[in-house]
């Protein structure tokens, strides 16, 4: 990291990231295989019930690695799903998932800024809370937004440890809202919601600011989040808040694999400059049930 620069610098790097992704969303149950993260839980948030690996490297044997995660999976009733970045060393795993019925679509970007600049994106802050209301959670399944999605992202966002919550208030009415964790060096921002009547108006530059300046007061620096592709007002708020793309995602599905089930697969893209492929094989140790809440050892 450099002044006024934000940038992916190693593996440690991408592994704090999915480390505190997982203790943001909060699945149900985490577990460790082969160095891979596999997230478990019922509900729509895909980052709180898929597989992604820790580390960027060569794959031993892609056949029985897909088989053991598709197995825990299997064995929780769920369907598979991983995460996998675009480098050269998933080539064989990518090979193997497409084999198996997997595809690839919905661009989404992981983005990276330093706090201090998201900070400044607006001199307006909203209200920051230590547990969501009823306010903050109804936004999420209002007008403009599907109530069962809004449901699940509620529990998933609500059950994190040490999260923070803002929302915007106006009339006594929560038109804006967001929520921030604090984990494995990394602040995370996630259901960035503004009520459609009110979009446009700089409510989530609100957000994002009283979240920054909370994480300022922590003593944090660096700040992630995930956006879709196709959110053109959202990619532009936060590109004026600092983010810049690290990581590229697709996801998609396999329908007709294993009797109907949806499966999924989530691709990311790194820059070629990013210097993350390393030639080390990954630890075939045991399974692990983790603790997946902020300040974990995991």
């Amino acid at each position: 990291m450099t002044a006024g620069r934000i940038e992916v610098t190693d593996a440690t790097d991408i592994e704090g990231i999915e480390r505190a992704t997982a203790a943001a969303v909060s699945p149900q149950t985490l577990e460790e295989v082969a160095g891979w993260l596999l997230a478990f839980d019922s509900g729509t948030v895909n980052r709180a019930r898929s597989a992604v690996p820790l580390q960027h490297t060569l794959l031993s044997d892609v056949v029985s690695l897909t088989t053991r995660i598709e197995a825990r999976y299997a064995a929780r009733g769920l369907p598979a799903q991983f995460r996998l970045a675009l480098a050269p060393c998933f080539d064989a795993l990518r090979v193997e998932l497409r084999r198996r019925g997997y595809r690839a679509e919905q661009p989404t970007q992981v983005q990276l800024a330093l706090v201090v600049a998201v900070r400044a994106v607006s001199v307006e802050l909203a209200a920051v809370d230590t547990a969501p209301d009823a306010g903050w959670a109804a936004l999420f399944m209002g007008e403009g937004f599907d109530p069962a999605d809004g449901a699940s992202r509620v529990a998933a966002l609500g059950r994190a440890t040490g999260s923070l919550y803002a929302s915007v208030r106006e009339d006594g009415r929560t038109v804006a809202a967001g929520a921030a964790a604090f984990s494995h060096g990394w602040v995370s921002v996630h259901g960035m919601r503004t009520a459609p009547a009110w979009r446009g108006r700089g409510m989530a530059g609100r957000i994002l600011a009283a979240l920054a300046g909370a994480a300022m007061a922590r003593g944090m620096a660096r700040c992630f989040l995930q956006v879709e592709e196709g959110n053109t007002a959202a990619q532009a708020l936060y590109r004026r808040a600092g983010f810049v793309p690290a990581w590229s995602l697709r996801t998609g599905a396999a329908p007709e694999y294993c009797g109907g089930c949806a499966l999924w697969i989530q691709e990311l893209r790194m820059p070629v400059d990013q210097g993350l492929q390393a030639d080390l094989m990954p630890d075939w140790g045991g399974t692990r049930a983790l603790d997946p809440r902020p300040g974990s050892p995991f």
